[in-house]
């Protein structure tokens, strides 16, 4: 299967564009403030995402499924994060508005989360051990092959997941554990839970194209990942902050998320070395 970069990145283009319309209705209809807050929340999923499609990558590195395979595993898994953000962020308000403290708690773990990307950065792991395939060979069969990109088959008469399944749980698990840092780092915006989970489903909504583009161009955004490092940090230091009675507005805040998202794009560009990635690239 073969990738159109310019395809998908019409498609990016368009979920970004139909954004950043709703946002001017999210302007008109509840004033600046929400707007703000709302253009927060959608950069800093997009920017914390990224860390997430690199883990895909990986997921299907380790397993060796074709793009034509992955196509069906991230449009369920797309549709399951749907789900899987309206149940925290409802969860998620609930509590913050209810235990205040909590907050301080979402900021040491978002800090926790960045200096444990940080230190394991250049590890690979083996999703083939993965303790959910484990966990699911004792419910269902699981076949030792992929059954084209089906996800149940009958083997024998008996009912067999497909590997390509056992992919999709774990792709459903990690974002699970994505969501605990994205949405407290939202909550650093705003725990309105209209803007905190529209502006996360529009990210959402692109996150197929960026992956396509993300597969193509991984090895030319080497500092990407620092950048949400450091996003991270900032997001976990403003709502620790807060114990202290030091509040950074909304706008100052997605200020700071652009320059240091837009930074570490530059850097990427910057340091990009052309003759390692066609090595990287031949290996692959």
């Amino acid at each position: 299967m073969k990738i159109k970069k310019e395809k998908h990145f019409t498609k990016l283009a368009f979920w970004v564009t139909l954004s950043i319309i709703f946002n001017l209705f999210i302007y008109i209809a509840r004033g600046e403030q929400a707007a703000v807050e709302y253009f927060g929340g959608y950069i800093i999923e997009m920017s914390l995402s990224l860390d997430n499609l690199f883990l895909f990558l990986m997921i299907f590195s380790s397993f060796g499924i074709s793009l034509i395979y992955q196509e069906r595993v991230l449009k369920y898994g797309i549709f399951g994060a749907m789900i899987l953000r309206m149940i925290f962020i409802i969860l998620g308000v609930k509590i913050v508005n209810k235990f205040h403290w909590v907050i301080y708690i979402f900021g040491f773990l978002l800090i926790f989360s960045a200096f444990k990307m940080l230190f394991k950065m250049e590890q690979v792991k083996d999703f083939k051990e993965n303790i959910i395939i484990k966990g699911l060979n004792r419910i269902i069969p699981v076949t030792s092959e992929l059954v084209g990109n089906k996800f149940f088959v009958f083997q024998n008469n008996v009912l067999c997941a497909t590997p390509l399944f056992a992919i999709l749980l774990i792709i459903e698990s990690s974002d699970v554990m994505f969501a605990l840092d994205s949405i407290p780092a939202i909550f650093s915006i705003t725990t309105d839970p209209f803007i905190v989970y529209t502006s996360n489903i529009f990210a959402i909504l692109g996150l197929r194209s960026m992956y396509y583009l993300l597969f193509k161009l991984n090895d030319r955004f080497q500092f990407m990942k620092y950048g949400i490092i450091v996003i991270l940090m900032f997001t976990g230091i403003k709502l620790i902050i807060l114990y202290f009675n030091i509040e950074i507005s909304a706008l100052i805040s997605v200020l700071i998320i652009i320059i240091i998202l837009l930074g570490s794009i530059l850097l990427s560009l910057i340091f990009y070395d052309e003759d390692n990635s066609k090595k990287s690239n031949s290996i692959k």
